[in-house]
C-alpha cells in the first residue's frame, strides 16, 4: 500500500513520539541508538535518518535536550516573568516580542457575530512535524489549529461552526498545506507575518497575547502570565485560558510550565508538548 506525503508525515511523528516517550522514561542509563531503534521496531540506520530529519538533530543530541537534570537547570534560568524578558531584548514592556512575526487580531463576543457575516473560513488536513493538523483560515488570518488525533473532520467543522456560526465553511487542503509550510519551518519574517484571527472573552485574549512574548525556545510559567496579564492571583484562569487556545503551536502554550518545573498538561497531550519544547530547544541552539 503507497502512503501519502501526509500520512508518511504522521507515521514518522508516532514514531518520534514513541521514542521520545521511551527517552523520557530511561534519561538516566543513556540508551543507546540500537535500544531505542528497536522500541519503534526500526533499524538503527533507518531510525538515525528518520529522527535527525524530523527534529534537525541526531537522536543523541536530542536526548540531550530532554535529560531531566539539563531540563532542570534551564527551566531556573528560563523561567522568568515576561517583563524580564521583555527588558533583556530592549523592548518596552508592552511590546509582544512576536509581533514581528505573528499578529493576533482578538474579536470579544460581542464583536464575533458581525465578524461572522460574510467570512468565509478555508480549513483543510495538512501534515506537521507533530502529527497531522486540521488548519482553518481566513482572508484576515489564521482562526483555529489543532491535531487530528484529537479532533476528527465532523468535530473541527462543529467548532468552527460554534465559534462562526455566519461563517461559509470551505474545504481546501492545497491552502492549508502551503500554510503549514510557513507555520512549522518557523520561516516567519517582518514583512510577512502570520495573522491570527480568534476569538475569545478580553481575558483570554490577554492571554494569548501573553503568550505570544514568549520567545521561541524559552519557557515560562502560568504565575507569571498571570502577572503579564495584571492578574497575579488569577492563575488557574489563566491555565483554563491557555488551555483554550484556539491556535494549536503558532499561540506557543506549549512554553508555559509550572513554577516547580513540571510541565503541568496539554491537550495535544505531553508527549507532544514534551517534543515541541524540545524540538525549539534544538532548533534555537
Amino acid at each position: 500500500m503507497n502512503l501519502t506525503a501526509s500520512e508518511t508525515d504522521n507515521r514518522d511523528y508516532d514514531r518520534v513520539a514513541l521514542a521520545i516517550e521511551f527517552l523520557q522514561e530511561n534519561y538516566l542509563r543513556q540508551p543507546s541508538l540500537d535500544e531505542v531503534a528497536a522500541q519503534v521496531h526500526l533499524s538503527p540506520q533507518h531510525f538515525q535518518r528518520l529522527f535527525s530529519r524530523w527534529a534537525g538533530v541526531s537522536p543523541k543530541k536530542f536526548l540531550e535536550a530532554l535529560t531531566l537534570t539539563a531540563a532542570k537547570a534551564q527551566l531556573r534560568t528560563n523561567l522568568k516573568p515576561l517583563l524580564e524578558i521583555s527588558a533583556e531584548l530592549g523592548l518596552g514592556s508592552s511590546s509582544r516580542l512576536h509581533d514581528h512575526f505573528v499578529h493576533l487580531e482578538g474579536v470579544t463576543p460581542d464583536q464575533y457575530r458581525r465578524y461572522g457575516e460574510g467570512l468565509q473560513i478555508s480549513y483543510g488536513l495538512t501534515a506537521s512535524p507533530f502529527g497531522d493538523v486540521w488548519i482553518a483560515n481566513t482572508k484576515r488570518g489564521l482562526c483555529r489549529v489543532w491535531f487530528k488525533d484529537l479532533m476528527a473532520e465532523q468535530d473541527f467543522v462543529r467548532q468552527l461552526q460554534i465559534d462562526w456560526p455566519s461563517a461559509e465553511l470551505v474545504r481546501d487542503d492545497q491552502q492549508v498545506q502551503e500554510l503549514a509550510a510557513q507555520i512549522f519551518s518557523f520561516k516567519l519574517v517582518p514583512d510577512k507575518p502570520v495573522s491570527l484571527l480568534v476569538r475569545g472573552t478580553n481575558f483570554q485574549i490577554g492571554v494569548w497575547n501573553a503568550l505570544l512574548r514568549i520567545p521561541f525556545g524559552d519557557l515560562t510559567s502560568y504565575a507569571h502570565i498571570a502577572e503579564a496579564v495584571g492578574s497575579p492571583r488569577a492563575v488557574r484562569a489563566v491555565g483554563s485560558a491557555v488551555g483554550d487556545n484556539p491556535v494549536a503551536f503558532l499561540i506557543p502554550c506549549h512554553r508555559v510550565i509550572r513554577a516547580d518545573g513540571r510541565l503541568g498538561g496539554y491537550r495535544g497531550g505531553l508527549t507532544r508538548k514534551r517534543a515541541m519544547m524540545a524540538w525549539e530547544q534544538v532548533q534555537s541552539g
